[in-house]
């Protein structure tokens, strides 16, 4: 629903009920205008298209060949409305976003508790894609392993591994629609992404061996790796991966289609660990900056989530060492604390 301050009442109306509904409809104290946002967003683009640090992803070929200087911010806010700076049309392919997509899948199929028993909810200490971190774990799978987590590889694979169907096409059918609903539009895998990335994911293959052997996939897993591969390649611009955050921002309800696409009291354990997992090893750090669960992607963009406020989105494809975009995270802090969209900061009354 679009709403700008408050609505006119009928004259008939008694006075009572003319209040209530003005207190209703209007802004809450925190509320910002429309040009705020914008000049917030404007503010950052322009702060940060010329900074030149970071470098692409290389270890998967076709990232090594993305334009670097791709820069694009949306920020999309309760009302749907979209307030943005640069890139919005260019697709990068979305890669360990999706896991925060493929996780929703399972919690919404299967509960909450899916993937805290399976899988885990804590943050492994190690690299996204350790094998180590798979062999420390390998004795508690089923009992909630004390470090795992769906937003790292090995936890990554497993979670495709959980996502209900009878054939691979139908498993596909399934992620791809989740993303498609929290994007608001029909997304499609970039071939040249899946390709190379297929060419090249020995690695992954030998993590989703490994959760096999140790329990965390029930059966084939180079069907999950393949289709994990797959969901990593989807492609997305900066308007499709805000308005995903946006849909984690309001309870699950998409704000530009209106369409509710995941339980309001399962969205709260989904952020939790976009909030201690989103950002690779630099996943504290974030959150000690920002106040914000995120996740970000190899492929340049990350997504920002201020519940109830707003969702943000940026990409731009130079990483720093960690994985996460360089100009993304500046644009997102800037635009967040303009925005006061910290939810641990609370001015005292």
């Amino acid at each position: 629903m679009r709403v700008h301050g408050h609505t006119t009442q009928q004259p008939t109306l008694i006075a009572a009920a003319a209040l209530a509904l003005m207190l209703v409809w209007a802004p809450s104290a925190g509320a910002q205008a429309p040009a705020d946002i914008q000049k917030a967003v404007d503010a950052a683009y322009a702060k940060y298209k010329t900074l030149q640090e970071g470098k692409n992803a290389d270890y998967i070929p076709a990232l090594a060949q993305v334009d670097p200087n791709l820069f694009g911010i949306a920020v999309i806010t309760a009302d749907g409305k979209v307030y943005a700076a640069g890139d919005l049309k260019t697709e990068v392919s979305i890669q360990s976003i999706s896991k925060v997509f493929t996780a929703a899948r399972v919690i919404q199929e299967l509960g909450l508790d899916s993937i805290a028993q399976q899988i885990g909810v804590d943050a492994t200490g190690a690299r996204f894609n350790s094998i180590t971190a798979v062999e420390v774990v390998r004795t508690v799978a089923g009992s909630g392993a004390p470090e795992m987590n769906p937003l790292v590889n090995a936890g990554a694979i497993s979670a495709t591994s959980m996502v209900k169907g009878l054939t691979k096409d139908e498993v596909w059918t399934k992620i791809i629609g989740t993303h498609n609903d929290f994007a608001g539009r029909p997304l499609t895998v970039l071939q040249d992404v899946y390709k190379s990335e297929s060419d090249t994911n020995q690695r992954n293959q030998a993590i989703g061996a490994l959760m096999l052997a140790y329990g965390y996939i029930k059966a084939n897993w180079q069907q999950a790796v393949d289709l994990y591969t797959r969901q990593c390649s989807i492609g997305v611009n900066a308007k499709d991966l805000a308005t995903m955050a946006a849909t984690l921002a309001f309870g699950g309800k998409n704000p530009v289609t209106g369409r509710q696409v995941m339980d309001p009291d399962k969205v709260p354990g989904l952020l939790a660990i976009m909030a201690t997992a989103g950002l690779y090893d630099d996943s504290g750090k974030w959150l000690y900056r920002t106040g914000l669960p995120a996740k970000s992607g190899v492929g340049g963009g990350i997504i920002a989530v201020s519940p109830g406020k707003f969702g943000i989105a940026v990409i731009s494809p130079p990483l720093d060492d960690a994985g996460n975009s360089v100009r993304a995270q500046q644009a997102i802090a800037d635009i967040s604390n303009a925005l006061g969209g910290n939810p641990y900061k609370v001015q005292p009354k």
